[in-house]
This record gives structure tokens, sequence and C-alpha cells, in this order.
């Protein structure tokens, strides 16, 4: 009974505290002649003067209610347990709910025991009885410790007969199906859906039809829709599938057919629910991952080749023909399934002169000269895409600092592994000077990011003059495709978004992206600084974009508004 102690502590009066702690435990631990009531009211005292938060609480009373459902309550811990079901409600809602699903959750284990199973059989019509109360409203219990009581008691038909007419004859289980036909109605009418199914599919009480079905799949109940559906049989659960399918809810529909082998009568729904898994990772731009969900169906592979030409990543159309011989199939496409490359920003709209691949020193300390020169720089920074469940990010691949004219992108894995201190050294300099508005989106995350991934350098702690566009524009949606939409009129390409950022060399595509989501950076700024003639360049434009840049002089202090 030791879990008592971490549900309560002494305080300033001891003596009485532990007086009161030895009639407890001397309770729980024989409840031969403790009756159901003080049993209830000495769990609520302890949960009342505990201590510990009210999940840690719970825990430990749901531990001791085990223990002590052992230690001889009567008649047995069944019909003891049901005797407690009665009185709990009279503690009010806040403890009610919690303690029923206690009660019931500590029988589990019970129902192995060979020496309660005459009590459990004579609990049965007990808790029967309770059924019946809350149903009238009798005993004020929620609807959901109503079903784990039909659950954990297995109350079937014959029980309910007995209850109500103490006999199982088949007159009487006639009527003890109607009987419980009025409350299924009646918790339809009022919505109550997942009490009505449970007693309907329980009691294979005939009450429902397709119009019940619809509405459930409308109210996104689709559990529960399922349920019902596979108790009125396969006409029913054909008809959710079609719902589901007309909806464009192929995953439920997909998951129904293979639960319930319908795939003769829908043998299209598989190859549906594929074709939305790779169109919702390459929308994602995880065409890596899009490419292993086509497991080598042509059909399929050939249908990724379409949204990688409609999306303009011919790279990735060429990489696919040469991997799957899939030459002929693209030159029979008609011209018009080509991406038009107009749909989106690049950096020829933008009049961008150069890229520059940085990836040694020399060219390091140069692009760290270069960029001193500008007052305004547009940041950020890629790496590999990392999809395995609770594994380790990525370390961050490359930086790209852009002013409007011109890109540098670094690769930092390499520098870093060259010269680490030139490297600190240089975008120190960079990002430490209170002569350059640094600019990113989400920013502090690819900090965070930075951080993580070369925890060991300085440049990436501290910081002057950073805006984040993101607060900036808080008001626009869609990342930062949506607010160059926004601010320039066109959106960004992000196809090439989760493509390996660790490949050498990067092809030309991927730093023309990565290049352009740092340029487009300092083109949305200088248009939104434009766009306010009433202010032009003056303090008040000023003012409405400062308050957005913050510092950090090192690593220990928060972020200071300026």
């Amino acid at each position: 009974m030791g879990c008592l102690e971490e549900v309560t502590q002494e305080g300033p009066e001891t003596n009485r505290h532990n007086d009161e702690r030895s009639i407890c435990l001397h309770a729980f631990s024989d409840l031969s002649h403790v009756p159901p009531a003080t049993f209830i009211y000495l769990l609520k005292d302890y949960y009342v003067y505990g201590t510990n938060k009210a999940t840690s609480k719970f825990k430990i009373l749901l531990q001791l209610v085990k223990v002590a459902l052992h230690n001889a309550p009567q008649p047995g811990p069944f019909t003891y347990a049901v005797q407690c079901m009665y009185i709990v409600p009279l503690l009010g809602k806040t403890y009610s709910e919690g303690f029923s699903h206690m009660l019931t959750s500590s029988l589990k284990h019970f129902k192995s025991v060979e020496s309660v199973q005459k009590d459990f059989l004579e609990a049965k019509h007990l808790a029967a009885q309770l059924v019946l109360d809350i149903l009238d409203s009798v005993v004020p219990h929620e609807n959901r410790i109503l079903v784990k009581l039909l659950e954990t008691f297995e109350i079937e038909l014959r029980d309910i007969a007995h209850a109500l007419h103490g006999s199982e004859l088949d007159d009487d289980l006639v009527k003890a199906r109607e009987h419980l036909r009025q409350y299924v109605k009646c918790f339809m009418e009022s919505e109550s859906n997942a009490i009505a199914v449970a007693l309907i599919t329980r009691f294979s009480i005939q009450c429902c039809d397709e119009s019940f079905l619809v509405k459930l799949i409308g109210s996104n109940q689709l559990d529960i829709a399922e349920e019902c559906a596979t108790f009125m049989g396969k006409e029913m659960i054909c008809l959710v599938i079609q719902k589901y399918l007309d909806m464009r809810m192929l995953k439920s529909a997909n998951k129904l057919v293979r639960e319930q082998d319908l795939s003769e009568e829908f043998p299209e729904v598989s190859y549906l629910y594929k074709e939305s898994l790779v169109k919702k990772f390459a929308e994602k731009g995880c065409w890596d991952i899009a490419e292993v969900r086509a497991k080598k169906d042509t059909k399929l592979l050939e249908y990724l080749v379409c949204l990688a030409m409609e999306a303009g990543y011919m790279e990735k159309v060429d990489e696919l023909c040469q991997r799957y011989s899939l030459e002929g199939y693209v030159n029979s496409l008609v011209p018009e399934k080509v991406f038009c490359g107009s749909d989106y920003l690049d950096l020829k709209k933008l009049d961008v002169e150069e890229i520059v691949w940085v990836d040694e020193v020399n060219g390091l300390l140069n692009a760290t000269s270069c960029l001193e020169a500008c007052k305004i720089i547009g940041m950020d920074c890629e790496w590999r895409p990392n999809f395995e469940k609770n594994s380790k990010p990525s370390k961050v691949s490359i930086i790209q600092i852009a002013s409007d004219k011109i890109a540098f992108i670094f690769d930092l894995i390499k520098l870093y592994e060259d010269d680490p201190k030139v490297l600190d050294s240089c975008f120190r300099r960079i990002m430490c000077s209170s002569n350059i508005l640094k600019l990113g989106y989400d920013i502090q995350s690819d900090l965070r990011q930075l951080t993580q991934s070369y925890g060991e350098l300085q440049c990436f702690q501290s910081y002057e003059m950073l805006l984040d566009m993101q607060k900036l524009f808080n008001w626009v949606t869609g990342g930062l495709s949506g607010l160059s939409k926004e601010v320039l009129g066109l959106s960004l390409n992000k196809v090439r978004r989760n493509s390996n950022w660790e490949q050498r060399p990067l092809s030309q595509k991927q730093k023309e992206y990565a290049a352009l989501d740092a340029v487009v950076l300092v083109h949305i700024f200088h248009e939104h600084i434009r766009r306010q003639p009433q202010f032009g360049i003056s303090e008040g434009c000023k003012a409405e974009w400062k308050s957005h840049v913050v510092s950090r002089v090192n690593s220990t202090r928060n972020p200071l508004r300026l």
C-alpha cells in the first residue's frame, strides 16, 4: 500500500494526518467490513488532499483500487464495484466519470481469476439493473460509462430481460429488445450516436437505415458509421465505401475495403488510394518517398512523371525516365501537359545576375567581403529531409545569403570540415554586423537548426539586425511562396524543397531554387517599402518594420526588441 504515500504528503498537523492515514491503510488492506460508500469517500479524500497533479493522482489511485479489490470485498470484487458505481454519482461530476472509469478498469484482470467467476455471473444481473437505471436517469452516469459497463460486465439481452422481467424466456427477450429500442430512438433524436450504435450492435436492435449512416458520415463519425454498417450487413458497408469514394476519402475507403475483403466489389479503390499518396508526397516536394510509394508500378510511375512535368521538375522527369525506361510514355504526352514556367517566380524575372557556389576558404573570404558591403541581405538554409520517426534531423547542408542581384550558396558541410575557425569568423562578421539588415522567413527555426548542426560555432548564436518576414507579414498564409504571391504577384515553385541537399554537386535547378529563397526576401522587402508612398523611406516607414527587428548579443540572453 506504499502508493498511498505518493498521493499525499505530511503537513503541519502530522499526528492527525498519520492517524487518518492509518485508518485508511487499514480500510484498504481489508475490505471485508468496509461498505462501498466508505470506500468511495476514502478514495475521494485521498484525491482531494493529494499534492500530485490530477493525472498522477488518478494513476496512483487506479493502482490502489486494483490492489484493494483483492482484499476480500464482500460479496466479491465485481458486485462490490457495481455497488460503488451506484454511489459514485453522489460525489458530483468532478469525480463521477473518473472514479467510474477507475472502477471498471480495475476489474479487467479479475476476469481470468477462477475464484471470482461466480461473483462475476451474479454481478451481471446487478450491472444490468444499473444500466437500466442509467437509461432511466435514476443514476446519473455519462454515456461513456454506460458503454464501459456493457463491455466490462459483458451485458447481454438476456441480462436485461432478467432485470426487467425476472426471466429470460423468448417473450421476455422480445420485450427487452423493444424496451431498449425506445432508448435508442431517443439517443438518435438527440444525436447521441455513439451510445445509440453501442446499444444497436450489442443487442441486435434493428433501428437504423441508410439515412442514419449518411448522417454519421456527414458529421465525420466514421468509426461509428462503420460499426453500424458492419452490423447491418454487406449492402450497408458497400454504401459507406461508396460515400467515402464520392467524398474522396480514399484512405477510409481503402481501409474498409481491406478489412471487409471487398476488393472484388471495389477493384479500383486500392489504386486510387496509392495514387492519392503519390500525389500527396509529390505536392509536399517529397519526390523520393512518392517514388517509393509507386513501388515500381508502371501506371503509378507514369502518374508521378506527369506530376513532375506539371510542376516543372524536368530533372526528376529525366531521372524517372532513365531509371524505369519511360521515355516512350513521355514522348506520347501532349505538349499541354508540360509545365508552364511563367506560373511561378524565377531568378530571371528578378534580374538576378549571378549564383556563386562557395565551398573553399578563399571563396568564403571573398563572399564575406562582398556581403559586408550590402545594406540588406536575405538568408535561408537547406538540409536533407529525414522522414524516419524518432530520428535525429539531418545536418544543415547549405546556407544561402543574397542581395537583390547576387546569391552566394555556402557548402557548410565542406567549409566546416576544412576550416571551422575561418567559417565561424566570416559568418560572425555578417551575423553580428549592425550595418546589415538580415532578412529571413521563420528565421529563428533556421538558426535553431544551424545551432544544432554546428553547436561549436558562435556565429549562429549571436546576431544583430535580424528581421523575420513571417512576423512582419503575419497575416499572409502559404509560407514564403504565399508571401511572394501576395507582394510580388507570383508564387514560388517548391517542388525541390525536400530534395537531397547533401548530394554533390547540387543540380543547377537545386541551386536556383536555393538562391531564389534568399533573393526573394530582399525583393519582397523593397516592394513593401515602395508601396508606402506616404512614408517613402522616412522614419515612419522604418518604425513599422523596425519593431520586428531582433538582436541577440550572446547565447545566454534572450532576443531583445530594438
